[in-house]
C-alpha cells in the first residue's frame, strides 16, 4: 500500500509537465496549420538564405554601406506605400489564392536571381530591381499571410499559440538559414542560395493546395476601395491599443531593425571576418529569437503580453547599443542573441495582441498597417542606417538607433494603464480573463 500511495502521487506530478508540453503544440492539431508548418519550415530556411546572400553580393559588388542601405530601401519601399492597398484586397479576395499568387512569384524572383548569379551576369542594377519587385509581392504576401492564419485554425483560443508556433518555425529558419548560406557563400558563390531559395517555395505552394480551408464565399464589398481603406484607417488610428503598438513597433522598425542592413560591415569591418563570420552573427540573432518564441508557445494566453512589449523593445535597444561597443567575436555573438529575442519577444506579442483584439471583417486592412509599421517603415531606416553608418561608422550607428528603441520602450511603458482599461472589457469578453465580482452581480441583477 506504501509503495503504490507513493508512486501515485509521483506520477502525479509528472502528468502537469506532460500536459503543458502538449498544451503548448495545440495549434498543430489542425490539419490546415500543420500542412503550412510544414511547407513554410522549408521555404522559409531558403529566404534566410536569400536575405543573407543578397546583403553579401551587394557588399561584394560596391562595398558601399550607402549602397547596402538603398537595396534593402528599393526592396522594401514597395510594401510601405502599397500595403493600404493590399489590405483591402487581401478583406476582398479569397486569401488562400492570394498566397498562392505571392509564393509563386516569390519563387521566380528568386531563380532569375539564382540565373544572373551563376551566370556571372549580376549587376547592382539587377539587384535593385529584383529587389524591388520583391517588395511589390511582400505587400500582399504579408497582410494576406497574417490574415489567413486565423483561417487555418478553427479554434480561436488556439490562435496565439498558432502565432507563437509560427514564430518559432520563422526563427528556426533564421537560425539555420543564414548560417547554411555562410557555408554556401564561402564555398561557391551567392547564386547557389538563390537557387536553393527559389526551389524552396514549391513547398509552401504544394502545402496551400492541399490545405481544405472553409471560408464563407467573398461578398463584393458595398463601399468603395477608398472608402474601406479610410475605415481601416479610421479604426487603427482611433483604437488606442493598436494605435500605441503600431507606433512602437513602427519607431522600433524605423530605428532598430535595420541594423541587420549594417551586419556585412560589423562582419568584414569591425570584426575582421568573412561571410562565415556574417552567418555566424545572423544565426546568433536567431538563436535568441526561437528561445523568445518557444517562450511564448508554452503561455496559455495573451495575459501578460502587454508589458512584455516595452519591455522587449529595451532589451532590443540595449543589445544593440553594447553591440555597437564590441569588437570581440564571442562577445559580439553573445549580444546577437540579446538582440535576436528583444526583437522577437516585441514582434510575437505585438502580432498576438493585435490578432486577437482586431473584428476579422478588417483583419486584412489591420494587418495591412502592421506590415507598414513593420516592413515599410524599414525602407526609411535602412537608408537612414547607410547614411550614418558612412558618417559616423557602422558601432555608432547601431548605439545611437539602439538608444531611440529606448526611449521608445519607455515612451510605452507609460501608457500601459490606458491600454488595459480598454482592452479589459474586450478581454472579459471574450473569455480571456475574469470579469470581477461586483460587475457579474451586476449583469446577473440586470
Amino acid at each position: 500500500m506504501s509503495a503504490s500511495s507513493s508512486e501515485k502521487p509521483e506520477q502525479e506530478k509528472r502528468r502537469p509537465g506532460l500536459r503543458d508540453f502538449s498544451h503548448a503544440w495545440r495549434a498543430l492539431r489542425h490539419r490546415n496549420f500543420r500542412l503550412f508548418f510544414g511547407g513554410q519550415s522549408i521555404s522559409l530556411i531558403g529566404t534566410w538564405m536569400t536575405r543573407i546572400a543578397t546583403a553579401w553580393l551587394v557588399y561584394r559588388l560596391t562595398k558601399s554601406a550607402l549602397l547596402l542601405g538603398t537595396v534593402s530601401f528599393v526592396g522594401q519601399i514597395p510594401t510601405f506605400l502599397l500595403a493600404p492597398f493590399a489590405g483591402v484586397l487581401v478583406d476582398r479576395l479569397n486569401r488562400r489564392q492570394v498566397l498562392v499568387w505571392t509564393q509563386t512569384l516569390a519563387m521566380v524572383q528568386s531563380l532569375a536571381l539564382a540565373w544572373l548569379t551563376l551566370s556571372h551576369r549580376i549587376t547592382i542594377r539587377d539587384v535593385l530591381a529584383l529587389s524591388a519587385f520583391q517588395g511589390v509581392i511582400n505587400a500582399f504576401d504579408m497582410p494576406g499571410r497574417q490574415a489567413f492564419m486565423v483561417q487555418m485554425i478553427e479554434d480561436r483560443a488556439d490562435l496565439s499559440n498558432a502565432i507563437a508556433i509560427n514564430s518559432s518555425m520563422v526563427n528556426l529558419a533564421r537560425l539555420i538559414g543564414p548560417s547554411l548560406a555562410g557555408v554556401v557563400i564561402a564555398a561557391t558563390n551567392e547564386g547557389w542560395c538563390f537557387l536553393i531559395d527559389g526551389v524552396s517555395y514549391i513547398a509552401v505552394i504544394i502545402s496551400l493546395l492541399l490545405m481544405r480551408v472553409h471560408v464563407a464565399a467573398v461578398k463584393r464589398a458595398a463601399a468603395s476601395m477608398f472608402e474601406q481603406m479610410h475605415e481601416g484607417w479610421r479604426y487603427v488610428s482611433t483604437f488606442v491599443p493598436i494605435r500605441n503598438i503600431l507606433l512602437l513597433f513602427a519607431l522600433v522598425s524605423l530605428m532598430g531593425m535595420p541594423y541587420m542592413v549594417l551586419m556585412p560591415l560589423f562582419a568584414a569591418q569591425v570584426l575582421h571576418g568573412g561571410p562565415h563570420t556574417l552567418g555566424f552573427l545572423m544565426g546568433a540573432a536567431g538563436v535568441g529569437a526561437l528561445i523568445s518564441a518557444l517562450s511564448l508557445v508554452v503561455r496559455k494566453s495573451v495575459r501578460g503580453l502587454i508589458k512584455m512589449i516595452p519591455i522587449a523593445a529595451a532589451v532590443f535597444g540595449a543589445g544593440l547599443i553594447l553591440f555597437g561597443l564590441s569588437h570581440v567575436v564571442w562577445i559580439s555573438l553573445v549580444l546577437m542573441t540579446a538582440v535576436g529575442f528583444g526583437m522577437m519577444q516585441g514582434l510575437t506579442a505585438s502580432n498576438t495582441i493585435i490578432q486577437t483584439l482586431v473584428p476579422e471583417d478588417k483583419r486584412g486592412r489591420v494587418m495591412s498597417y502592421y506590415t507598414a509599421a513593420f516592413v515599410g517603415m524599414a525602407p526609411f531606416g535602412s537608408l537612414l542606417a547607410g547614411a550614418l553608418a558612412h558618417w559616423i561608422g557602422a558601432p555608432r550607428t547601431v548605439m545611437l538607433t539602439g538608444t531611440c528603441c529606448m526611449l521608445g520602450a519607455a515612451w510605452f511603458w507609460l501608457r500601459r494603464r490606458e491600454i488595459r482599461e480598454v482592452v479589459r472589457p474586450i478581454y472579459i469578453e471574450m473569455g480571456i480573463v475574469q470579469a470581477p465580482p461586483e460587475l457579474v452581480e451586476e449583469q446577473a441583477g440586470n
